[in-house]
């Protein structure tokens, strides 16, 4: 009969020792036999993507300003809408009866494919456009921003979920030793929750990602005091390390594991994130297609080109998030100034990783959490300048390119007002079931025991949306 430890031991599940085997531990050995299987380690069947760049654009921009055009809603500007049509709409701040707000935006196609960009985006986005499936109708239950966030990032609007990105490295570990498999990078003003973008939830704490900071050291306590050397640090974490491991051996904690797995990752990063950080040493023409050579794209740009160093050096995930897209007043002003800072290092890294040859197994995501009404939003009487658009759920638009997504379409319809959406809908738990079947996960197979059920990303939905797929 076995002991309470013994029993606490064999309870650690097959996941997590999988995931656990493919961050580090036994990597050679499972590594091996996943590639007899023709697969990643941790993947369920073989993948088309090997990481993910998320581009998340907090606040959720306007859908109707930058991809979806509507000539009807210019043609009623001004108009409030008959009750019928906005009857049960979920609505933030507006009411009902709000009137519409046309956009001033032009339109033009852009590639063999003819995506529709704004002037906002499309001279940027010109030479991309046959890479992306454009996604039209996507929609969420939440119409604000916090549940929104939990929603798109945990795939359950309350607190407490794992992040995609942790689910990510959860079923297929990190190819990188020296850097965190998950790594956060972010730019403007947030609003929201942010740390509910990269928890761990109830996965163990070594699947957490990791905000790298923008000023300092970017990861904190990275660099050693001045009376600290390498080797008496080392000396540190070999002492600490052995009393881990036999705590462990008594309690088979996994957290024990995930705190060593702390330690020896912090020691590593202190040698490969000073390189990992140098962009200096990009050629010149790298550094001005992203945009470092100018001060409103010098930030973002320079975390988009991170990212593409990340992938390279076998980081999992990676989330570059930019805020603040939630623009209630101002919107033709804020929108603008968003696409200035955004639009330019979003095209050079698709233009980056396809030319390195790595855009075929990264998959890259441009989302935000939601989209925004037809109707007008004024926080200044009738005032055009200051008109802005409320929070809308019910349809909206993200964009996918590379690593196995299909390039060069556009999915979905929504109708003449962007009101609702009239072909092929889909859930946001749907964009996450076809983001991880990408990377060769089955999302409802990609479960972790937690409270005496298995959970999952997707919850109790979410369907592969095949159209996607190339």
């Amino acid at each position: 009969m076995m002991g309470p430890d013994q029993v606490r031991r064999a309870a650690m599940g097959r996941r997590d020792f999988l995931a656990r085997a493919a961050a580090g531990v036994g990597m050679t050995a499972f590594s091996q036999l996943a590639a007899a299987e023709g697969r990643a380690p941790g993947t369920h069947f073989a993948g088309t993507a090997r990481n993910v760049i998320f581009l998340y654009m907090e606040g959720a921009p306007s859908q109707i300003d930058l991809f979806d055009p509507k000539p009807e809603l210019v043609k009623r500007h001004g108009a409030p809408l008959p009750p019928s049509m906005t009857k049960d709409l979920g609505l933030a701040f507006i009411k009902p009866n709000a009137k519409v707000l046309g956009s001033p935006r032009k339109f033009a196609r852009y590639g063999q494919s003819g995506a529709e960009f704004s002037d906002l985006l499309g001279e940027a986005w010109r030479g991309i456009a046959d890479e992306m499936c454009i996604v039209r109708s996507m929609h969420t239950e939440a119409f604000n921003h916090q549940p929104a966030d939990y929603l798109l990032h945990t795939g359950h609007m309350l607190q407490g979920r794992p992040a995609m990105g942790s689910w990510v490295l959860y079923g297929l570990g990190s190819e990188s030793r020296d850097l965190p498999g998950f790594v956060v990078l972010s730019t403007g003003r947030s609003n929201m929750s942010q740390a509910a973008q990269w928890t761990p939830g109830f996965l163990p704490s070594s699947y957490q990602g990791v905000m790298f900071r923008r000023k300092g050291d970017p990861v904190l306590y990275l660099s050693n005091p001045a009376s600290a050397g390498q080797a008496e640090q080392r000396a540190d974490f070999d002492f600490v390390a052995g009393l881990d491991r036999a705590r462990y051996q008594s309690t088979g904690d996994a957290e024990i594991l995930a705190r060593m797995e702390s330690y020896e990752m912090a020691f590593r990063m202190q040698m490969s994130t000073p390189e990992l950080l140098a962009v200096q040493g990009e050629p010149a023409h790298v550094r001005t297609l992203y945009g470092l050579e100018n001060e409103t794209t010098k930030a973002f740009g320079t975390n988009c080109l991170l990212a593409r160093r990340m992938v390279e050096r076998g980081v999992r995930f990676v989330m570059v998030t930019h805020s603040s897209w939630d623009q209630h007043s101002q919107l033709n002003k804020e929108l603008k100034n968003n696409c200035d800072i955004t639009a330019g290092p979003v095209a050079a890294l698709i233009r980056d990783l396809k030319q390195r040859g790595l855009l075929d197994s990264t998959l890259v995501v441009w989302a935000g959490e939601f989209g925004r009404t037809p109707l007008g939003e004024y926080r200044r009487e009738e005032d055009l300048e200051f008109a802005g658009r409320d929070h809308h759920a019910r349809a909206f638009t993200v964009w996918l390119a590379g690593g196995g997504i299909r390039p060069g379409v556009t999915i979905g319809r929504t109708d003449d007002l962007c009101m609702n959406i009239t072909e092929d809908p889909v859930h946001v738990n749907d964009l996450q079931a076809t983001i991880l079947h990408c990377l060769g996960l089955d999302h409802t197979r990609l479960t972790y025991r937690h409270m005496g059920r298995d959970f999952r990303l997707t919850d109790v939905r979410g369907v592969v949306v095949k159209k996607m797929l190339a």
